[in-house]
């Protein structure tokens, strides 16, 4: 049985091209989710610097999706709809198709459970 799912947000990540003296780009997306009133983890370094901005999508009975490439400035509304997509499955499996296209293209791994 699936439980609740949950959005953690790398908040070292830069974006390519970033200035190292502006805010890090993932906690910009930390905060801009907050903000929305989207509940999420923040964590530093999801290890995938050259996928920055990334995210994890994970939950027990789910598979867990790292999703890369996202700028807090274009892809907000992307991640909260695939987040609410996510959380709405038993198994944490959003159909190809209805995934944002910047979900699609940006996938870094999809882990399967543990029960699995």
């Amino acid at each position: 049985m699936a439980g609740e799912a949950e959005l953690v947000v790398c908040t070292t990540c830069r974006l390519p091209g970033s200035s190292p003296e502006a805010p890090r780009d993932g906690a910009r997306l930390s905060d801009a989710l907050s903000a929305g009133g989207v509940a999420h983890r923040r964590q530093e370094c999801l290890s995938a610097c050259s996928n920055g901005c990334a995210v994890v999508l994970r939950g027990p009975g789910r598979w867990t999706y790292v999703q890369g490439r996202l700028d807090p400035d274009l892809h907000l509304d992307d991640l909260v709809t695939m987040y609410r997509a996510f959380a709405a499955t038993p198994d944490g499996i959003v159909p190809w198709r209805e995934r944002p296209e910047v979900i699609r293209k940006n996938t870094i791994a999809r882990i399967p459970p543990m029960e699995i």
